[in-house]
């Protein structure tokens, strides 16, 4: 079965695309502590950014289900796939979200990858598989010839078609 597990990154106040977190399905919380204590963002600044990504990523959920209920998946093999994985702090909160629902086996399926982030997903997922693992990543848009975002429509409509 096809379905969702939504994740949310965290951004830093001010430089929103750099992820110093995620949060996950289930209430998962993975921080980047050493980036968190070395840009000196205050505690307040830092929940403000948890809270708002929660409530989008509950509004993302109900809408994108449609009132169904989550796929079972404990005990099961899922197989994560994400558009792609520069720091691999939002596939680490799914995997960690997957594990705390009693999943057996998780495999991260992604067609490129920061080569420095591989070593990292592979102690966390079961297996890990790529197309391209370049050295020089900066951003997953830079392997895209059309990297614009999914809409929510487009989720819905996937979402429809499998159900």
């Amino acid at each position: 079965p096809l379905d969702v597990f939504v994740v949310r990154k965290l951004g830093v106040p001010g430089h929103e695309e750099l992820a110093m977190g995620a949060v996950a399905t289930g209430g998962v919380r993975v921080m980047n502590e050493s980036l968190v204590r070395q840009l000196q963002i205050p505690p307040a600044d830092l929940e403000a950014v948890v809270e708002e990504e929660l409530r989008e990523l509950g509004r993302r959920e109900r809408e994108y289900r449609n009132g169904r209920e989550p796929t079972p998946v404990q005990g099961k093999t899922v197989i994560l796939v994400d558009d792609g994985v520069a720091t691999g702090s939002s596939v680490m909160a799914a995997v960690q979200g997957l594990r705390a629902q009693g999943v057996a086996t998780v495999v991260v399926a992604v067609p490129t990858v920061a080569a420095a982030t591989v070593p990292d997903l592979e102690a966390r997922a079961d297996a890990v598989v790529w197309v391209i693992a370049p050295e020089d990543f900066l951003a997953v848009g830079q392997w895209y010839d059309d990297f614009s975002q999914t809409t929510d429509e487009e989720v819905r409509r996937i979402m429809h078609i499998n159900h």
